[in-house]
This record gives structure tokens, sequence and C-alpha cells, in this order.
């Protein structure tokens, strides 16, 4: 087995292998990542049109994110670490006809370097606060974006109700996630986010709230960026 890239947290990987089973059951352990997935392509869509699009789906886990986007029309190489992710990912891809659509372990630097400035679009969605380095993973994907082309990031901010709501609520008061899904240090503020992105060469276009509401157990997107939240970049043309 090849060694990991440094910009890798074996003990995430591992963790998140474990379920690899367990990635299409919408009432199992991703029960969240399937109820936001429609709001998650349709954020992206209303943004970018995937239709014929060339999208790089990073850390794309059991390949919910990136199957959406190939039935949108979109040609998505999903790519992750966890073998066993990538295997239940292909093997739920191949139930459906026509998805152009292909899966790869591989870093997000390597196929950076690989195959730079190719996609017209480039998602890592709930994956940056699972790496040691997120400003490294974050340059990865403005490399592998062509000008003119966007990048769509999500994550945790890291601020005392966001450690309420999505650590203490979300994984321990409800169950919505396994216990120990995240670290609060790890978490990243938007401001650190929005910085990062400008440093790899992004322009930052918009910061997305996601919310919960427990009483009608719904998710919502827009207005405040304190807990979870989506940012939108573009890679400038002349870049």
């Amino acid at each position: 087995m090849n060694e990991l890239p440094h910009n890798a947290d074996p003990g995430e990987i591992d963790k998140f292998a474990r379920l690899a089973s367990s990635w299409w059951d919408p009432d199992g352990p991703f029960m969240p990542l399937h109820r936001i997935n429609p709001l998650r392509v349709e954020y992206i869509e209303q943004r970018r049109q995937l239709s014929s699009a060339r999208v790089l789906d990073v850390g794309c886990g059991g390949g919910i994110l990136s199957e959406a986007m190939a039935r949108r029309g979109a040609s998505v190489v999903g790519i992750d670490l966890a073998a066993d992710n990538l295997e239940v990912a292909r093997t739920h891809a191949a139930q459906i006809a026509g998805l152009d659509l292909e899966y790869r372990e591989i870093d997000a630097e390597v196929i950076a370097n690989e195959q730079p400035a190719s996609f017209d679009v480039v998602t890592c969605l709930e994956v940056l606060e699972h790496v040691p380095e997120p400003q490294r993973l974050i340059a990865a994907c403005a490399q592998a974006v062509r000008p003119g082309g966007a990048v769509f990031l999500s994550t945790i901010n890291r601020n005392p109700k966001s450690f309420l709501l999505a650590i203490v609520a979300a994984e321990y008061a409800l169950g919505m996630l396994p216990k120990g899904s995240h670290e609060y240090v790890k978490l990243i503020r938007p401001a650190d986010l929005a910085r990062a992105c400008r440093a790899a060469g992004l322009a930052v276009e918009e910061l997305t709230g996601l919310h919960y509401n427990p009483l009608l157990r719904s998710f919502s997107l827009g207005g405040n960026v304190d807990v979870n939240y989506f940012l939108y970049s573009t890679r400038p043309e002349s870049a």
C-alpha cells in the first residue's frame, strides 16, 4: 500500500472507512449528508451550470455528492484516500446507467499536479476540517480548477456556538453524527478560510450559512455563518 501523503490524517481516513458500508443508508451515520445533499447540489447549480461541466469532487466518500452532480449531467471525477469508501461509491454508481463518473484513490495535490487547470468546478465539502493543513488542500483545489472556474467549499465555524450545536448537540445530544466526528480545534473560521482562498489565488464570491431546525428536522441555506457554512469562490480568468 502506498504511503499516505503528508496532508492526510490516517486516523480520519480510517474513521470514515470503518463506516463505509453505511454511506448509502439514509437513516445511518451519514443521514445529515443525505438530507443536505439536495441543498448542496442546488447551491452549486444556482451558481455554476453542472450539465456538461467537468467536476472534481475532493473527499468524495461514498459518492453521495459526486453521484448527484453526475445525475445533473456533469462529468465527475470523485477522489478519496479511503479505498473502502471508493468501492462503495463505485458499486452504487454501477447500478445507474448513463452516469459520467469516475472514482480514483488519489490525493488532491497529486491530481492537481497531474491535471492542472482542468476542471470547470471543484467541490470540497465537509472535508477541510478533517485534514492537517486545510490551506494546502485549498491550494490544490485552486490549482485544479480552470481560470474562470469555481471552487465550492464547506466546513464548520470555530466558536462557542458551533461547539455547542455542531459537536455537543449533533454528535452527543441528538445523535445525528457519530461521536468524535469533529474536533473543535480543527474547525475553521470564515475569515481564515477566505484568507486561505485568496492566498491560493481564488476570489471569494459568497459565504452562506447552513442551518438545522430541530423542530422541523429540516435544513436550510442563508443567513449567518455561525455554525456550518459554504464558501463560493472563483479562479480569475487572468490567473
